[in-house]
């Protein structure tokens, strides 16, 4: 057998063990209460040691999160470079965000009110979205070509991006909002329109 072959199974037993932890997590989490979650719970629901945890989360709000936000940033940027190459920037980097929160990326009310009950859990979730932006801003400078617009238009770009999603779902975790995030965070994309059509001139 190849390095390759042993590579790729390692790879694959570490995202299998990544993903157990953080649905066990997610799990206790939704029956207990986060604050009532601890990383030994965790790891033994999932089969493994406390040690094996640690080397994945930091946290145990990282591990319930990462459930939620499926490595946001990366399928992000990644369906952003799928998008039509003659589409504009500004429909690619919209529509490439808002498939991401859509049908089953739409957090529902009973994941608002999981986050909501922790503010260590609000402010991880908060975090998850601010994650995408050095993927988004990578994939930005790929799709409008750095060398046009150099890598800090990409990053400015990403940024504000990163920016208007943060904000939506800061409006998304208050009470009184009775709305799917996506279409919030399609409302907060609205403002930075003409900044992205701008870029693709």
């Amino acid at each position: 057998m190849s390095t390759t072959d042993d590579g790729g199974r390692r790879e694959r037993k570490k995202l299998a063990t990544r993903q157990a932890l953080s649905a066990a997590a997610l799990r206790l989490a939704r029956e207990h209460g986060p604050q009532n979650v601890r990383v030994d719970d965790i790891a033994e629901a999932a089969g493994v040691s406390p040690r094996t945890y640690n080397n994945y989360f930091s946290s145990r709000e990282q591990a319930i999160l990462v459930a939620l936000a499926a490595e946001r940033g990366q399928h992000v940027a990644a369906a952003l470079r799928q998008r039509p190459t003659d589409e504009p920037l500004e429909h690619a980097v919209v529509g490439a965000l808002i498939e991401q929160y859509s049908d089953d990326g739409e957090p529902d009310r009973d994941t608002l009110a999981l986050i909501t009950s922790a503010p260590a859990l609000r402010a991880e979730f908060l975090d998850t979205i601010a994650a995408i932006e050095r993927p988004l801003a990578e994939a930005i400078a790929a799709r409008a070509g750095a060398d046009r617009h150099g890598e800090l238009g990409a990053e400015v770009l990403a940024a504000a991006v990163s920016g208007a999603a943060r904000v939506a779902a800061e409006r998304w975790l208050q009470p009184e909002h009775d709305t799917r995030f996506s279409d919030m965070l399609n409302d907060a994309l609205t403002w930075i329109v003409p900044a992205l059509r701008a870029a693709d001139r």
